[in-house]
């Protein structure tokens, strides 16, 4: 049976047909996220430092570590971004105890980010480009660790679900030419938005069956990718996510939160009630407020995809007795999230 093998300085991570579905949290990267690039260009961290412990409080088995940060001082990423990496890597195995994933497309922050992590890293990721095949290749070999294989070539992107296991194929042959075996490499065979393709959904489950059955490998995605550009895309999610795996998908790259409802959505939902007539105590707890106004919650808390993953553990054995879903729907015990965030934090920065 095939088992990936990722490891932190002190806790393991398994990836694997018979494991529990592996969730890569996501939010530690700066793609997209405007904010956040200008706060780490900065030199200021608390926002990584949020996210790290509310992921694995939210159930990430694993953390996604990017730092693609375009410096409007120095656009050079080959410059900015390997120092950055090993900073970003320090920070959050100061706080949180669970396996990461080193991502980067230049090669030399991936090896910074190898060099500067404790365990046994997944790195994220190499492709089918012939230079990119030349360039990473050595890297999983030289560290002894698993990598993401992403299923396009210098051709781009195929929309042709044989082309993208071609791909596949290809990286874990090329692979075996430098010593390194099957169980090493997880395939991510690209999830199409299903807005944009139709079958988007068929292909990837069609892929997945395909790589698991003739390849033996483990496998990835970027979950969201599903979704992209659609209305409610946490129900598109909660769908893919469940099937996905019943196809034989291992992991997938996500956010395993429900972000915190911002004070800004909640004055909005005040007014349009105060012009609908209906009075709200103005001393009355956010959070109660957002309650039973169903907005969600004023903190961080773990997504709607976490729970179909955790049912979808519990229908497919994965979760032996239901033991996990019990713990993740049983009411919190006194102790609360000082408790919970404590047991996240393990080791502290000195």
């Amino acid at each position: 049976m095939t088992r990936t093998i990722v490891e932190s300085k002190t806790q393991t991570a398994i990836i694997g047909f018979d494991q529990p579905f592996c969730v890569i949290g996501e939010r530690i990267n700066p793609t997209g996220r405007k904010k956040l690039a200008a706060e780490l260009e900065a030199g200021d961290f608390s926002t990584i430092e949020t996210d790290a412990i509310a992921q694995v409080l939210a159930g990430a088995t694993m953390l996604d570590i990017n730092a693609g940060v375009v410096y409007n001082s120095n656009p050079n990423p080959n410059e900015t971004e390997p120092p950055l990496m090993t900073k970003v890597l320090q920070i959050v195995q100061g706080l949180v105890d669970i396996p990461l994933c080193i991502d980067s497309s230049v090669p030399a922050a991936l090896e910074a980010g190898l060099a500067a992590c404790e365990g046994r890293p997944l790195l994220n990721s190499v492709t089918g480009e012939e230079d990119r095949l030349e360039a990473i290749l050595p890297l999983v070999k030289k560290y002894n660790v698993p990598v993401v294989a992403i299923s396009n070539d210098d051709t781009g992107i195929s929309e042709d679900p044989e082309v993208r296991f071609a791909v596949a194929k290809k990286i874990v042959e090329r692979a075996a030419d430098f010593g390194i075996p099957a169980h090493d490499i997880v395939v991510d065979p690209l999830v199409m938005p299903i807005g944009a393709m139709r079958t988007a959904g068929l292909q990837v489950f069609e892929l997945v069956r395909k790589l698991r059955n003739e390849l033996g490998v483990n496998t990835t995605c970027g979950a969201s990718n599903i979704s992209f550009g659609l209305p409610n895309r946490h129900g598109i999610n909660n769908a893919f996510l469940p099937m996905a795996m019943a196809a034989g998908m291992t992991s997938a790259i996500m956010n395993p939160l429900q972000l915190p409802v911002s004070a800004k959505k909640i004055l909005e939902k005040m007014e349009a009630l105060a012009a609908a007539g209906i009075i709200v105590p103005a001393d009355i707890d956010p959070e109660v407020f957002v309650t039973l106004m169903g907005m969600g919650s004023t903190k961080y808390k773990s997504g709607s995809e976490m729970t179909a993953i955790r049912a979808a553990n519990f229908l497919t054995d994965n979760d032996p007795h239901g033991a996990a879903w019990i713990k993740a729907n049983r009411a919190p015990s006194a102790g609360g999230e000082g408790a919970a965030r404590r047991r996240a934090g393990g080791r502290r920065r000195g």
